[in-house]
């Protein structure tokens, strides 16, 4: 099936175009948001061929598609919807009601989670394809190749990063109801060279100084006041005034308050992921791989987003997604585990061939939705892998051999090129590269003797030994 053919296999199991408010998607997700969730038929959207896990919230439905196909599906998904309602936009015919049905719809903590991830997914692509550049560039400076070609793509991946502040605001605003260009306007004041000449508690500041919080925070308050400045000016003068106070007011609070506390923010996040993990590198490893997949299979990972950009700029690299990256290794172990054991079922073994190219990437959902929450306990067993594998990972920090990723990205062997350490890329290729074979070790080893009762299609968690497709997750509210 193409992915016009998906989309068009969607849309009616979603209740069709008028029940489909918004559609946007992750690197591995469709994240649709309805109108009607009882219009939703779960159970077909769940077995149409192609989706590997659906994932309920409320009036939003995450629906696994995988790498690739998913950036595929949602154009013309959403194109189909809107096309078969053409007076009105997917975007216009939810504005009335998308934040109010949100809101009852979800706590406050998952409301911010939800907002972070629609805020910096749409920045992955570029932050991928950055951050490969980068590592390579890296590479060939070391090796002393091409000495020309280096400063021209030092230049393309630096490029992005060096303007993140402004498409981090671009985002924040067009995510919090303002005007997109304002809050990019707003933001791009953090990263202007002129900065350096503004002197704050008697200290310059810095171009770039509180990174992408600075970033948010003003995006934010430029919101707040050009929401303000709609309601209180004069039709007459709305186009002069408003964006004028809308860039002024928070780009003075911003140079005189948010970047000097942007800026010590951040700084003390990097202070802190250091010291947590050069004085309990084993403990805290042990428990950021383990405790990583559930996250993903909640769709609350995006929220961590912040976080390793944050360490990017503030230290050149992230500490915390190697670590992280060791759930994947625990599931990958995990399912080679349950392949070997249910040496008979034919249906599951035939999902974890199809799905582990991408989890060996670090493309992790097709296997939990596929195979181990559908078994169960191989989910919990890939947990412990990941738990192995960060530890082992945490206690080379500990001692001295600190691995990090110069960008976000996938994980698995796909973090390879964007790895960087204290002790040079060998290295950190070294510890990383060990803590994968321990959280595949780990992860089959333990799901080997503790996850699968025993061989033979009995044993296959569907009726009949065959697997009608991924389980339908439902959340609970609250």
């Amino acid at each position: 099936m193409n992915h016009q053919d998906t989309a068009a296999a969607l849309l009616p199991l979603l209740g069709g175009a008028g029940n489909v408010r918004t559609v946007g998607h992750c690197m591995t997700r469709l994240r649709v948001e309805v109108a009607d969730r009882s219009a939703v038929r779960g159970a077909e959207l769940r077995a149409l061929p192609g989706v590997l896990g659906v994932v309920e919230d409320g009036e939003s439905w995450q629906i696994v598609l995988g790498p690739g196909t998913v950036a595929r599906v949602a154009p013309e998904l959403e194109r189909l919807a809107t096309a078969e309602s053409p007076a009105e936009s997917l975007a216009e015919r939810g504005a009335t009601l998308r934040e109010r049905q949100r809101a009852r719809n979800a706590t406050p903590g998952k409301l911010f989670l939800r907002r972070l991830a629609q805020i910096f997914v749409p920045l992955i692509p570029a932050l991928v394809g950055c951050g490969v550049i980068a590592g390579a560039t890296g590479l060939l400076a070391n090796l002393h190749w091409l000495p020309a070609l280096v400063p021209a793509l030092s230049a393309i991946a630096s490029g992005f990063m060096s303007l993140i502040a402004v498409f981090v605001g671009y985002r924040t605003a067009k995510e919090f109801g303002g005007t997109p260009v304002l809050g990019g306007a707003v933001a791009a004041v953090i990263v202007y060279p002129g900065v350096s000449h503004v002197a704050v508690f008697g200290r310059q500041l810095a171009p770039g100084q509180g990174g992408v919080l600075g970033a948010l925070g003003a995006a934010l308050l430029g919101t707040v006041v050009e929401k303000a400045c709609r309601r209180v000016v004069p039709e007459a003068l709305d186009v002069l005034v408003t964006p004028s106070l809308t860039v002024l007011l928070p780009g003075l609070v911003t140079l005189y308050g948010l970047m000097f506390v942007a800026g010590e923010v951040s700084a003390a996040i990097g202070r802190c992921a250091e010291w947590l993990l050069a004085n309990g590198g084993a403990v805290a490893g042990f428990a950021l791989g383990g405790l990583f997949l559930p996250l993903v299979m909640l769709g609350l990972h995006q929220a961590l987003i912040p976080i390793h950009t944050t360490l990017i700029a503030e230290r050149g690299s992230t500490v915390l997604l190697p670590l992280l990256a060791m759930a994947g290794a625990g599931q990958v172990g995990a399912a080679l585990a349950v392949y070997v054991r249910l040496a008979r079922d034919v249906s599951v073994r035939r999902v974890i061939r199809s799905a582990l190219p991408a989890a060996l990437l670090g493309i992790g959902e097709p296997l939990i939705y596929g195979v181990s929450l559908p078994l169960g306990r191989p989910f919990a067993t890939a947990c412990v892998g990941g738990a192995f594998g960060g530890a082992f990972v945490g206690l080379c920090h500990q001692l001295g051999y600190s691995v990090g990723a110069t960008a976000i990205g996938p994980s698995g062997w796909a973090l390879f090129p964007l790895l960087a350490g204290n002790h040079g890329l060998g290295r950190a290729v070294v510890v990383y590269g060990l803590g994968l074979l321990v959280g595949y070790g780990v992860g089959f080893g333990v799901t080997y003797l503790f996850g699968v009762r025993g061989p033979g299609p009995a044993l296959s968690p569907f009726p009949g030994g065959s697997a009608p497709g991924p389980p339908l997750l439902k959340r609970r509210r609250g």
